[in-house]
């Protein structure tokens, strides 16, 4: 929790108290059973345990399921949130009821940063958002472009490897340089290569990406508007937004003003376009209502959703293989056979690489992108017998369904032999692994990520062997996590890279 939290925390008992006296309760269908839940105090429910607890609130949130079920309520300021933590009710939710629950809650941030849901992520469900999904996809996300694409992803994956191996021998930070790859990728793919001031942009992308992942008191106290002119964070947020967006408007701006001089009349998809292509074709398709402003959003929600999350998956996975020498053994074992003496390995020979695939898999199993997928119940109904009420927030804890011991054998150990011989795949049909959601709401980027993840994961263990700092031991590399909208690790993975030289070579 941020620091305002417990800082005005006895301020707003005293405050809401006077605010809401006199104030009558909505009512509510006594013959309705609502989930349980663990005690909570009134005003602020359950903030304060979550706030004070040593513990993750998705373990804190796994350890009270235990005790009240897959389906139970907790409040969080205002905010009655239910947490969902099973397989079955996450079906109810994403699948059998997906429509009444397809809404995203809204949050300051959001509203601030991403242009009050212009974009997609935070779009309410309907036609804007179908048509900011279907620009994503044809700009970025289908097959044809992520073909397209290729060459982008091998230049960069090759400069991660060269500038790792002018590092052979010493201490690298695999975290810095997994998101530096990450973001090289993003800013090719979606505004091009030549970007003006990359840099500066890149560090308020950055800024931007903490903002969204932390948590604001605001959005706790949705309608308490004290805490609204007490809190630093609006204006916070607009200095920010002001800033980036005049970053977005210029580098639309530049990318306009070349588009002017090389224009066909067609405004078709060529090869070498970029996202920032694809939508601008679109505004300028009289046939689709794209505002700038849901340009702006876009490119802003593919570097917020898509540098970080490429890069915490790599990361979390080689830290799985320092833990683990035998797996980390076998798979490079199966990298150095399938490949070859080889210099450079491209996408072409990545599909013959099972075992790697299976350990991204048991990744994304143990250490999902983010703990839990948010959403709203639009309007009241019940799920497995309890009573959702209208506009609570539903969180359905990807992380604690992929360690329920009713699916999976010995859940805490990481073992990617599970999923040899097994369908159980990560695109939604299967609600015991959702670590990218599932339905019209699935993060539609996760071909696209997980080629960048694959193709650096598999130049990262045929060229380098991997060494610990100082002699440490397997068994003493820290995995304690840190809570944001991703489950990143908290101390960053700092490695030896030793070349691999093949016997031929």
């Amino acid at each position: 929790m941020q620091q305002e939290i417990p800082l005005v925390l006895g301020f707003l008992l005293l405050v809401f108290a006077v605010l809401r006296l006199g104030k009558k309760s909505k009512g509510h269908d006594s013959t309705r059973t609502p989930p349980p839940g663990p005690w909570k105090l009134p005003l602020i429910g359950n903030i304060h345990q979550l706030a004070s607890s040593a513990t993750m609130p998705h373990y804190l949130c796994a350890h009270w399921a235990k005790k009240y079920g897959p389906i139970m309520q907790i409040q969080i300021g205002e905010v009655p949130t239910v947490i969902i933590s099973s397989p079955d009710a996450a079906k109810e939710v994403l699948k059998t009821r997906e429509i009444n629950f397809a809404e995203r809650p809204a949050l300051l941030v959001s509203e601030i940063m991403l242009y009050n849901g212009q974009g997609m992520s935070f779009a309410k469900f309907g036609d804007h958002w179908k048509l900011m999904r279907k620009a994503c996809i044809w700009g970025l996300f289908s097959a044809t472009r992520k073909l397209s694409f290729r060459s982008i992803r091998e230049e960069e994956v090759s400069n991660l490897i060269s500038s790792i191996r002018s590092k052979a021998g010493s201490p690298i930070n695999l975290r810095e340089l997994l998101l530096d790859l990450s973001n090289e990728i993003i800013t090719r793919t979606s505004i091009g290569k030549k970007c003006k001031n990359k840099a500066r942009f890149l560090h308020t992308i950055e800024q931007v990406s903490k903002s969204v992942g932390g948590v604001n008191i605001v959005d706790l106290f949705p309608s308490a508007r004290l805490v609204h002119m007490i809190s630093k964070m609006t204006s916070s947020l607009q200095r920010l937004h002001e800033e980036t967006d005049q970053m977005l408007e210029d580098i639309i701006n530049e990318r306009r003003a070349s588009r002017v001089e090389k224009k066909t009349g067609e405004n078709k998809i060529e090869a070498g376009d970029d996202l920032l292509d694809v939508l601008l074709n679109l505004q300028d398709d009289g046939n689709f209502k794209v505002k700038t402003d849901s340009i702006k959003s876009i490119i802003l929600e593919m570097f917020i959703g898509g540098s970080e999350t490429s890069s915490t998956i790599l990361e979390w996975t080689l830290a799985e293989l320092m833990k683990n020498p035998s797996v980390m053994d076998k798979a490079q074992k199966e990298v150095r056979q399938v490949l070859g003496n080889i210099e450079n390995v491209d996408e072409s020979s990545i599909g013959n690489l099972n075992f790697l695939k299976l350990i991204i898999k048991e990744t994304l199993r143990f250490h999902p992108p983010g703990p839990f997928i948010p959403r709203v119940c639009v309007n009241s109904c019940e799920v497995h017998g309890y009573a959702i009420e209208a506009n609570s927030k539903v969180m359905v804890s990807a992380w604690a369904i992929g360690r329920d011991p009713n699916y999976w054998i010995e859940p805490e150990r990481f073992h990617p032999e599970r999923f040899l011989d097994s369908s159980v795949d990560y695109k939604g049909a299967n609600f015991e692994f959702i670590p990218f959601g599932s339905g019209r709401r699935i993060c539609p980027g996760m071909t696209f990520g997980l080629a960048n993840v694959e193709l650096a994961l598999a130049q990262l263990l045929y060229h380098f062997d991997w060494k610990l700092p100082n002699g440490a031991t397997p068994e003493a590399l820290d995995m304690e996590e840190h809570y944001s909208s991703l489950t990143r690790r908290k101390h960053d993975l700092i490695l030896i890279p030793v070349p691999y030289r093949p016997s031929s070579m």
